[in-house]
């Protein structure tokens, strides 16, 4: 993620993404959002009212549902029709049969280069014939546009690797290319095979690309499946389309320190932090851990200061906290705003009415929507507000603003469990989407999915 003021400014640091506007139809048919259980508390469609503008033009802030912790489940707060939309990226061999991208953790961005605008689109991908990115994917993809609207085009890696798959900037297959002094695979990052549970493995997760002091880095993580898993940051010898280079702090290990947690199948000392993000403002850049931690990086890029025991942001957090995911700061109009993905589970209230709360799971808890939730601050190390629902179904993205100063946010339909997953729309799932945001305004400084101004009906 990169820093950014509100004011439209043209910087090779600053956060840009253009848009044509909303006109027109996806390339795929738009699944429009079953009705959702209005959130306990008096914030469903009947209490929800109009988001009436403010003498200034801004848009309200909505009362939160009670008690903290409770999601907004308003349609309002979906992306829709009217204020979203599908990224026609070029199709690999791979999408033909599908017509669409299979994507998760999309991430979009824009910088002006040599005065142009230079937009970039990537995610989470996986391999031909696989249902999803484990336990193994080839790498990395990118796409690039002039505009929001496309044409999205494959990065251009063919003067790199000829006879490679186009588009492909960095791959566990890459590992023939390390030479004395200069890594593109580390050890831990190569692929392996276990003793017969999974076969091959080895995955590459949540790439995010960034354009800092007239650099091309990637940030990602390796997966579950991974020797070690946790993120790591990849420079550039090039443009955008590489050659890459693992940064030296990454050569043994992902940033900051292993520690017990994931799934039960990877190995003792094996986990560290995943979903790694950047930040920058002027001329310093910060990394951003999952889901409270972060590191300066050193001057020269190639490492973070501390390397262990790194700082935590000052939060406000859920009774109890639950697992969040994409830890994402942007800043907008002088202010902080730090993202999470938060999965919103159902439940039954002593009343029989149904509850929809960022819980950890628990019996009788289903999940339901995989939500951006988001707090602000006046600095970036916090302390942060309490949450707020940003964006249903909205959850592991980044925001950025149009070259108007719009904000925007990506998406892509969780696959893996709760609404995108139900059999009848799963084919509309994992995808790379991009929302329209509203800001509230100096006073209410929020960050919503734009919302209609039915305020909370049903279509």
């Amino acid at each position: 993620m990169t820093g950014f003021e509100n004011e439209f400014s043209v910087d090779r640091r600053s956060v840009l993404a253009g848009a044509a506007g909303l006109a027109g139809s996806l390339a795929l048919g738009w699944a429009q959002p079953a009705a959702a259980a209005s959130a306990p508390g008096g914030t469903g469609a009947a209490a929800a009212g109009a988001a009436h503008r403010n003498p200034a033009s801004y848009p309200d802030n909505w009362p939160d549902p009670e008690p903290y912790g409770v999601a907004d489940t308003r349609l309002d707060l979906w992306p829709r029709e009217d204020n979203s939309f599908i990224l026609p990226l070029e199709l690999r061999p791979r999408d033909e049969e599908r017509g669409q991208v299979w994507i998760r953790d999309t991430y979009v961005n824009c910088f002006v280069v040599d005065g142009r605008p230079v937009y970039v689109a990537t995610g989470t991908t996986r391999v031909p014939g696989r249902p999803a990115a484990g336990p193994w994917n080839d790498g990395i993809f990118m796409w690039v546009a002039s505009s929001l609207r496309g044409p999205w085009k494959l990065v251009d890696t063919t003067g790199i690797r000829p006879d490679a798959e186009k588009g492909k900037v960095w791959s566990p297959e890459f590992v023939d290319e390390n030479r004395p002094g200069r890594t593109v695979v580390a050890p831990w990052q190569e692929y392996w095979h276990d003793t017969g549970q999974f076969g091959k493995r080895g995955n590459a997760w949540a790439p995010e690309v960034h354009y800092f002091r007239g650099t091309w880095y990637i940030v990602a993580c390796m997966g579950d499946h991974s020797r070690k898993v946790g993120s790591f940051m990849l420079v550039s010898e090039g443009g955008v389309e590489g050659p890459y280079r693992l940064i030296e702090g990454n050569l043994d290990k992902p940033f900051g320190e292993s520690f017990v947690g994931g799934p039960g199948f990877i190995e003792p000392g094996a986990y560290f932090h995943i979903d790694g993000s950047l930040y920058s403002e002027g001329d310093d850049a910060w990394l951003v851990l999952h889901n409270d931690l972060y590191a300066k990086f050193r001057d020269d890029m190639e490492d973070i200061v501390p390397a262990t025991n790194l700082p935590r942001f000052e939060q406000t957090p859920y009774t109890p906290e639950p697992y969040l995911e994409g830890a994402y700061v942007f800043k907008h109009g002088g202010k902080y705003y730090l993202s999470h993905a938060a999965w919103d589970r159902t439940s039954t209230n002593q009343d029989g009415s149904t509850r929809n709360a960022y819980d950890p799971p628990g019996p009788g808890r289903v999940q339901y929507q995989y939500d951006l939730v988001v707090a602000v601050s006046d600095r970036f190390e916090g302390p942060y507000t309490e949450r707020w629902t940003a964006g249903v179904g909205a959850g592991h993205n980044n925001i950025f603003l149009d070259r108007s100063g719009k904000p925007w946010a990506t998406f892509f339909r969780n696959p893996a469990q709760g609404y995108w997953a139900d059999p009848s729309r799963i084919d509309d799932a994992a995808v790379a989407g991009v929302v329209q945001l509203e800001w509230t305004g100096p006073e209410g400084n929020r960050l919503y999915v734009q919302r209609r101004d039915g305020g909370g009906a049903r279509p």
